[in-house]
């Protein structure tokens, strides 16, 4: 058991891409996407204390409350402690880019890390929400069913990430009611030996895969296609798409400097959106 603080990062989730194949009798949907992390992301802090708290601060934590619905304290109540929380978020709330799953599963592995207890079971883990084991996971995954089959993906080349959000909402269940079609063809597999470098996959994930919940979105925020025609105009960017159900879009780059750069540009022309670069993590 740790007497220190222990701080784990919450990972911006990328879907790289998003296929909807189905719809259960319990309506909730069946998905299949490929799934990576950005070196972006929110903070959480665990120390020792009495009782279970929570502080939020960070540029994104306004208007975040510390309720009885926040992942961070039902996922510290998952594993039946008590600590002293802290949450430092970076990311934008409700984007499409896993920003609450994230800092749950960073929960878990921080009271893991603090207390000396095992992670909770697989059950437990989604019941907290679809995308908490991927994020629990932490590595590029190719994510399935409801959330609750993980495979690894092969290996990926080095390549970096820019990220923006216009500031709209865009609600996710507004966004699955307005699909057209809910039995998709599923992603198809992915190379077995990976791509050679990151032109290779962008090539393949434009020509190979989709995120079926972008038109549905676009339908509820039309700014999205002006995010997706400014990440593809930007000097470097191999492809641009919709993380999610929105409203982040990514583009992806060869190079770390090509994404600092459109990012720099990006947030020059748009100053009120969002607009961060980050690597995918390995």
């Amino acid at each position: 058991m740790a007497t220190e603080p222990v701080t784990e990062l919450a990972p911006a989730k990328i879907n790289l891409c998003l296929h909807v194949t189905g719809r259960r009798d319990d309506g909730y949907h069946l998905l299949d996407s490929l799934v990576v992390f950005a070196s972006a992301g929110d903070l959480v802090t665990a120390a020792p204390g009495q009782s279970l708290s929570l502080q939020i601060e960070g540029p994104e934590g306004t208007g975040l409350a510390a309720d009885v619905d926040n992942l961070v304290l039902r996922a510290a109540r998952a594993m039946g402690a008590t600590a002293t929380l802290g949450l430092l978020k970076a990311l934008p709330v409700a984007s499409g880019i896993g920003g609450g799953s994230a800092d749950g599963a960073a929960t878990l592995r921080a009271l893991s890390r603090l207390t000396g207890q095992p992670l909770p079971g697989a059950d437990e883990v989604l019941a907290l929400g679809a995308d908490v084991p991927v994020c629990l996971h932490g590595r590029p995954t190719r994510m399935q069913g409801i959330g609750e089959r993980l495979s690894p993906l092969p290996p990926l080349p080095p390549v970096w990430l820019v990220l923006v959000n216009p500031r709209v909402q865009v609600p996710t269940p507004q966004v699955f009611a307005r699909l057209t079609r809910r039995s998709n063809p599923p992603v198809p597999e992915p190379p077995v030996s990976g791509w050679a470098d990151a032109v290779a996959l962008a090539d393949w994930l434009a020509a190979q895969t989709r995120n079926d919940l972008e038109t549905p979105a676009r339908r509820i925020a039309p700014i999205l296609v002006q995010v997706d025609a400014a990440l593809e105009a930007s000097s470097g960017c191999l492809m641009a798409r919709m993380s999610g159900s929105g409203a982040t879009c990514f583009g992806l780059y060869a190079t770390e400097t090509a994404a600092s750069a459109a990012a720099r540009t990006l947030q020059t022309q748009h100053p009120g959106w969002w607009v961060t670069n980050a690597a995918v993590l390995a």
